[in-house]
């Protein structure tokens, strides 16, 4: 029976699509819908700048809580502290869970940046930060949804200089099995499910 990946970036993708933006104009340089498009029939994408120093940031992570990592880096410090929180977990985690939504037999996948002490921790690099930042994300919900043995979700922000924790409860997050199911129903009715079938076919 075939079965069909399902990753919070492809969500996250979409309801970004969907929400409207009212300072959204012709001359706008991003265009939701054509991004999740991409998204959805995998085109590949070369990394922004911010994308990055989200790569960077991150292997400078993984180098200090591997003892190495060079102290002369603009972002060491800050590094530091993440590498402090993350050091001693498993990083790069994979997990993955099948479940049934909507007819469709599905892939749950996530790769966690680190899962410690029944914690899932996942880091980001931000020009700035504001309190509940990532309380819409479809991330915390589908991780936890992954690994039901987790007892919360941190996000550990950064801007390379400051770092900034968010954290959320398994018993406050909702589930993202409803998510799914809205999506799914979208995507029939905009005529783009065979396109999810033929590209997120799971191997």
């Amino acid at each position: 029976m075939a079965r069909y990946l399902m990753t919070h970036s492809l969500m996250s993708s979409w309801l970004y699509a969907m929400k409207e933006n009212p300072f959204e104009d012709m001359t706008s340089e991003r265009d939701p819908l054509a991004e999740f498009m991409a998204t959805l029939n995998k085109v590949p994408t070369p990394p922004n700048e911010a994308m990055a120093n989200g790569i960077a940031f991150e292997d400078l992570v993984t180098a200090i809580t591997q003892g190495r990592g060079d102290p002369k880096d603009r972002w060491y410090d800050a590094a530091s502290k993440v590498a402090q929180i993350v050091g001693g977990g498993v990083l790069q985690y994979r997990a993955s869970k099948t479940i049934e939504v909507g007819g469709l037999t599905l892939v749950l996948y996530g790769r966690l940046d680190c899962l410690k002490s029944g914690e899932i921790y996942d880091i980001k690099f931000s020009k700035g930060y504001d309190r509940g930042k990532y309380t819409d994300s479809t991330q915390h919900p589908t991780y936890l949804e992954l690994v039901p043995e987790a007892r919360g979700f941190t996000y550990i922000v950064s801007n390379g200089s400051e770092v900034w924790t968010e954290r959320y409860r398994r018993d406050e997050v909702p589930a993202i099995i409803p998510t799914i199911s809205d999506f799914l129903d979208w995507m029939q009715a905009m005529g783009f499910l065979d396109i999810y079938k033929e590209k997120w076919l799971a191997k």
